[in-house]
């Protein structure tokens, strides 16, 4: 078994750089997604709908998302290990960004539907987004925090994008002075928040093309000419930050190359490279074990009930507060909040503000308090509580007291999401046996969510239309919270594994190689390898960048005679080595 890497000053690092421009990249869409949620019941009724068919119609909008998002999504899993991550992120980015501008301009239902199932299925970056991070970040003990990335990116994304819906939407009646003379926007109310939307995702874009680089084995090494133009552009702005980030030293990893080394075509491989080439596919037995099916499960549950409440609680908070039917309490009545979007998307704000405090201040400090696994099962426990309280709020006469009692709940709920979905994703990751299989097992969670996402939506929409034309609008959310309480069993199954082994089988022999060193630092003869693999690459990319200087080539000569001496110590270091070992 493979040892664990040194994590202190030469251990593994973090690729900061290329983790933050996947968060750009994954930024624009919880914005957008989230977005629609505040506006989504009034543009419903305004295609016609009666006001106790929205739920079921908002239900429906939301499941075909979800559903023609799983059902491509092993496709684009597919085409991303055949062309690469990259083109197939800058793909779903700019198709969404598209989709949007569209569904902005909806006229009836069945457009509305259609756009958003397209959105959906020409989207695949949820699933691709979280093998790039296993394939930049493969160190068990690093993966916890890269793992949580993307669900602060969401938690950001959710601040913006009920704000952006809730407050632009019908710009002409809400602010007549700056758009009541536009036509467009009379014609299509709910537009302007979709395109202040679509300037995010050309950001997200923009940012991709130019600076995220390839993870793909195969694909590491062509020629990116995004990536050169985005070098161009960074060395026009700032040449010395440039060359001292290049040179200074850290660890060997091919996303902290310098930005030359995609460009490159290598003379030899390296030893993980040349291992790579042997792997076979995972098979079946492989990736669905017990730990990992069980994860699934409990995975595709939390997905299921807590997506649906935030899709069905704008439908909640928009229903009439009295609509004249019966009241024989506990169980029966029909009242809602009766608000409009803008103090709806007030709400959500509020909502992904908290998260996202949650998410930096308290996550980390439970966490490495209680441990992940039982930080996960306490969520899984509060959440029917949640659901069975909720319609409760609506009948609170005092408005400041039935408002501060309904955001008590909805905080208490947004709590153990950012809790939740990142305890899974580290149980879901530590339950692999190996990391090739972590990006086959990434797609399949994105699939069964996604059903889970199209499910619930679609069920409690109907299960609320039926509930309040009968006066019960309890009916949908006990729903949830017996859906929460059957998902909550998995987890107390789940045993949080050692993580996947970061390399194949080699790494016994390399531990018994790196033994013969007699007590010196774990790991040094690995290293020292790999500086050699790497020597004449560093030579390279300083020859490249003497090559595009504009009249510095006496100082980038200088770092091209320090590097050939680096380079020459670390060979005559690893001949040493290598000596030592054999």
């Amino acid at each position: 078994m493979a040892k664990p890497q040194n994590t202190g000053p030469d251990g593994p690092k973090l690729p900061v750089k290329q983790l933050a421009i996947l968060a750009v990249a994954r930024f624009a869409e919880p914005l957008a997604l989230t977005s629609v949620f505040p506006y989504l019941p009034e543009m419903i009724k305004s295609f016609g709908v009666k006001k106790n068919e929205v739920a079921k119609w908002a239900g429906i909008t939301g499941a075909v998302f979800s559903i023609s998002q799983s059902a491509s999504a092993v496709a684009w899993g597919r085409a991303s290990d055949r062309f690469g991550r990259k083109p197939i992120i800058l793909l779903g980015l700019a198709s969404t960004m598209c989709c949007f501008v569209i569904w902005g301009m909806s006229t009836s239902l069945a457009m509305a539907i259609t756009i958003r199932a397209i959105m959906g299925g020409t989207n695949g970056n949820v699933g691709i987004l979280r093998t790039m991070v296993a394939e930049l970040v493969p160190e068990k003990e690093l993966q916890p925090r890269a793992f949580s990335l993307m669900p602060l990116v969401w938690s950001v994304g959710s601040v913006f994008g009920p704000a952006f819906g809730g407050f632009f939407a019908k710009p002409t009646e809400r602010y007549p002075g700056l758009f009541g003379h536009i036509e467009y926007f009379k014609r299509f109310p709910f537009a302007l928040p979709n395109l202040m939307a679509c300037c995010i995702f050309f950001v997200s874009l923009m940012t991709g093309l130019l600076f995220l680089r390839e993870t793909l084995e195969s694909k590491r090494h062509r020629r990116d000419w995004g990536l050169v133009l985005g070098e161009k552009l960074t060395r026009t702005f700032n040449r010395t930050a440039r060359r001292q980030h290049q040179h200074r030293h850290r660890r060997h990893s091919f996303v902290d190359d310098g930005v030359s080394a995609p460009l490159l075509a290598r003379n030899k491989m390296s030893s993980s490279e040349r291992i790579a080439t042997d792997v076979e596919p995972p098979s079946v037995k492989e990736i669905f074990t017990r730990q990992t099916v069980i994860n699934l499960v409990s995975y595709t549950f939390l997905a299921l009930h807590s997506v649906t409440y935030d899709q069905v609680m704008p439908v909640f908070l928009n229903y009439p507060r009295d609509n004249g039917s019966e009241v024989s309490l506990p169980f029966k009545f029909a009242s809602g909040f009766g608000l409009e979007s803008n103090k709806i998307g007030t709400i959500y704000t509020i909502y992904g503000v908290a998260c996202g405090l949650i998410q930096f201040l308290l996550f980390p400090v439970l966490c490495a308090r209680f441990g992940v696994l039982n930080c996960y099962r306490a969520a899984m426990l509060v959440f029917p509580a949640i659901y069975l309280i909720t319609p409760y709020t609506a009948l609170i006469q005092d408005d400041t007291l039935r408002y501060a009692v309904f955001l008590s709940v909805m905080l208490v709920k947004g709590f153990v999401v950012i809790i939740g979905f990142p305890c899974t994703t580290i149980l879901l990751t530590n339950s692999a046996s190996s990391l090739r299989i972590l990006g086959t097992l990434n797609g399949f969670a994105t699939t069964f969510s996604g059903l889970g996402r199209a499910f619930g939506p679609a069920l409690t929409g109907a299960v609320f239309s039926w509930g309040v034309d009968r006066g019960y609008m309890i009916a949908p959310w006990w729903l949830l919270a017996g859906i929460a309480s059957i998902g909550a069993i998995p987890a107390w199954f789940i045993v949080d594994g050692d993580g996947p082994t970061r390399s194949l089988d080699s790494d016994d022999d390399d531990d018994d190689e790196e033994e013969a060193l007699g007590g010196e630092d774990e790991g040094e003869g690995a290293r020292y390898r790999d500086d050699l693999d790497v020597a004449g690459l560093d030579t390279i990319i300083v020859s490249e960048a003497v090559e595009d200087s504009d009249g510095e080539s006496s100082e980038e000569g200088s770092l091209y005679g320090a590097t050939t001496a680096r380079n020459s110590a670390r060979a005559s270091k690893a001949s040493s080595t290598r000596k030592l070992l054999d």
